[in-house]
This record gives structure tokens, C-alpha cells and sequence, in this order.
């Protein structure tokens, strides 16, 4: 990044493939012969899908064309930065990475082979993560004698914790895609292949529910884990009071009392 008078710099496009089938959007990292890997024309490429997301998108899916997901930063593309370039470079990165988790609509990461670094930190940024039996997770910055910087000292330790986040990069240690599904990584573990198959079942799914249910459960419900009981509880009413009043709720509940819609039952 350059100073606060440099234009900021455009995405790669051709680095992406983008596909939208009905409601949901397909992003495909498109760099298969780096296995994936993120440099800034990526990054800003994504950033740029999630800032002009159509009207009509109601749920999208991350995958990596080729084997991989995504092999994390492209260290052959890392130049010398001095401290001020480099925070400014990390904060590219974060605000990216907050346009996925604070999209308007679900995001679903579909992993496969390498999910490591900058690659496990793009996967954490979204909401519902797929895997197959051939992804596996690191966080090789320890060993390269760098630091996370797309926000996964943030995101990652929510979800499998800091204690384990800190082995992995003491450590250099890789978890698998069962052992790593236990742990929280991903909470669906398919069969060889089928992670575009799963995510694309799951996203059809969720955007088929209320907007306004779907945008409360993206925004305001890791808003309430965080916040103390008692403004958590109040913050719930006023979520539940705005999203029974929408109109589709209304009539989604008439037509389930109306019996014309399945009640749950077990899969």
C-alpha cells in the first residue's frame, strides 16, 4: 500500500472465476498453479466482488479452483515494507476479509487441500465452512518468521481457541480435515469431492430463508455471544421484535400454522 495520496489499486478479475446460479454466487480462487495463493490482486479482487455483490445474490460460496483452496500468502510476491507500509498493507487484508464476514448474506467457504495461512484465514471470515477429506490446516508464519496478518489472531481463536492457535504456530503444527472438523474449522465434513456439492445444497438452503432472519444471525447474533447477559438478552428481544413484524415472517408462520409447510424432523 502506498501513501494516503496513492490511488488504491485495482483487483485482478481474471483471478477470480464468478458465477451466479439463481440466488447464490460461485467465487473461485483462480490461481490453481500457485495452489491458490493470495497476493494483493486477489485480495482486492474479492473485495471488490463483495462491495458489488447483485441485488438478487442471497448466499455465496468461496472454493479454489484446482486441488486447493488456498496455499495462503504468496511469499514470492512479498517485497520489503517498512512499518507503516506494512500496517496499512495488513488493514487491506482486514478490511476485505470484513466484507465477507459482515456480508448481507451468508458466505460458505468450500475447502479441499491446502487451507493454510492467508488461506485459513479467508476461510475463517466466512460463516459455514465445508471440507473434504483431503483439506488440512496451518499456520506455517511461525515458521517463516512472520505474523498472521488478514485477522486470524482474531477470527481463528474463536473457533478452535487460543491455546490451539498457538501450538500451530509454535509448533508448525498441521491438523487434518477429520481431526480439524472436531476441533472447529469446518463444521461439515463430506466425502472426496463433494465439498462444492455440500456447500452449493446448504447455500440453495439458506437462501431460501427471510432475509431479514438470515441478516439477524450474521449480525446480530455474534454481537450478543459477546456482549454481557443483560445486553445480550435485551439486544435479542429487539432482533426477535423486528424480525417477527417483517411481512415474510408473517406469512411464513401462517403458512406453517396453516400446515402448509414440513415440520422439523430428523435427517
Amino acid at each position: 500500500m502506498g501513501n494516503a495520496d496513492t490511488a488504491t489499486p485495482a483487483g485482478d478479475p481474471s483471478l477470480l472465476q464468478i458465477e451466479q446460479q439463481g440466488a447464490v454466487l460461485t467465487i473461485g480462487l483462480n490461481r490453481p498453479a500457485k495452489r491458490n495463493a493470495l497476493n494483493d490482486g486477489i485480495i482486492l479482487a474479492i473485495g471488490e466482488c463483495f462491495t458489488s455483490l447483485p441485488d438478487d445474490v442471497r448466499c455465496v460460496v468461496i472454493h479454489g479452483l484446482g486441488d486447493n483452496f488456498s496455499s495462503g500468502l504468496d511469499l514470492s510476491e512479498l517485497r520489503e515494507r517498512d512499518a507503516t507500509e506494512g500496517l496499512q498493507h495488513s488493514q487491506m487484508w482486514h478490511r476485505v476479509f470484513d466484507r465477507i464476514q459482515y456480508c448481507r448474506v451468508p458466505v460458505i467457504a468450500a475447502l479441499k487441500g491446502a487451507v493454510i495461512g492467508g488461506g485459513l484465514e479467508l476461510a475463517c471470515a466466512a460463516h459455514i465452512r465445508v471440507a473434504e477429506p483431503s483439506a488440512y490446516f496451518a499456520l506455517p508464519e511461525g515458521q517463516r518468521g512472520i505474523f498472521v496478518g488478514g485477522g486470524g489472531s482474531v477470527r481463528l481463536p474463536r473457533l478452535i481457541g487460543v491455546a490451539r492457535m498457538m501450538d500451530m504456530m509454535l509448533t508448525g503444527r498441521v491438523y487434518s480435515a477429520t481431526e480439524g472438523s472436531s476441533y472447529g474449522f469446518a463444521q461439515y465434513l463430506v466425502d472426496a469431492g463433494a465439498s462444492m456439492t455440500k456447500a452449493l445444497e446448504l447455500a440453495a438452503k439458506i437462501a431460501g430463508n427471510a432475509p431479514l432472519t438470515n441478516f439477524a444471525v450474521l449480525q446480530a447474533l455474534p454481537m450478543i455471544a459477546e456482549a454481557n447477559p443483560q445486553t445480550g438478552l435485551l439486544m435479542e428481544s429487539l432482533m426477535a421484535t423486528v424480525a417477527q413484524s417483517d411481512k415474510e415472517a408473517k406469512s411464513r408462520i401462517r403458512a406453517f400454522l396453516d400446515h402448509k409447510t414440513a415440520k422439523v424432523k430428523p435427517t
